[in-house]
């Protein structure tokens, strides 16, 4: 249970179950975990919704529930996406688009990507419906397999740091064990729904996750904390829009 625990307060505000530093294989090891850790986060989302919506039509609902995800997650993959925004767009050179990353200034890359990320998730929102409970419960689910799926099968940008050590601990079984754990909720959800809009938001997470990975490796040789975040947030869209998508 400890690899489980570190993937809770590694991706999630929550309490320390675990009070000393986790070391760098049960970091590696605990990316097994991650869909689990964002199956219970979709589940506090769906949650907070339901209640919402004795008080609240369902723009505000959608409002308040995008404040709650960046504030359960500490806005650690929200902030990973506006470095990778800055890096990856505004840099002309692989070293240089790195060091951008690392910068904690916010550029205006980052501020017109994050602006048009909140906006999207919102208006996606707004329009599922009904159905509201499933997408929020699948995407932080897809979100977290991707990086899982990241880590494990591409390189690694950067010498040292967590990302380092988490990339070299982590092993096939883990993106198995992931993916597995994916592959059990899009069915039960299917099943629930009495359709495939849970079907299509995973294949369309799987072709954003390797298009969005393939931009990466374009850019800088190797996968780094941001561009993990970043990938995370696109899937997380991305299944909301499929789910908007649909009949």
């Amino acid at each position: 249970m400890i690899e489980l625990a570190a993937a809770v307060q590694f991706l999630l505000i929550s309490p320390a179950f675990v009070r000393r530093p986790f070391t760098p294989r049960e970091l590696g090891r605990s990316t097994a975990f991650f869909p689990l850790v964002g199956l219970l986060l979709g589940g506090l989302l769906a949650a907070a919704d339901l209640l919402l919506a004795i008080l609240f039509p369902a723009q505000i609902r959608s409002a308040l529930v995008l404040a709650l995800w960046i504030l359960l997650t500490g806005a650690l993959h929200f902030d990973g996406f506006l470095d990778a925004c800055d890096g990856l767009l505004g840099g002309r050179t692989p070293e240089r688009r790195m060091q951008i990353m690392r910068d904690e200034r916010t550029g205006a890359y980052a501020l017109a990507g994050g602006a048009l990320m909140l906006l999207t998730m919102f208006s996606a929102l707004n329009v599922i419906g009904p159905a509201r409970w499933a997408a929020l419960l699948l995407a932080p689910v897809l979100g977290r397999c991707g990086v899982t799926l990241s880590v494990v099968t591409f390189p690694y940008a950067r010498a040292t740091g967590l990302g380092r050590d988490i990339k070299d601990q982590a092993r096939a079984v883990h993106a198995a064990s992931a993916v597995l754990t994916s592959i059990a909720v899009v069915g039960t959800l299917a099943w629930k729904l009495q359709n495939l809009v849970a079907v299509a938001a995973f294949v369309s997470a799987a072709i954003v996750w390797w298009l969005g990975s393939g931009f990466v490796l374009r850019k800088i040789p190797g996968m780094t904390g941001d561009t993990y975040g970043a990938i995370n947030m696109l899937i997380e869209a991305t299944v909301l829009l499929a789910f908007a998508a649909a009949p």
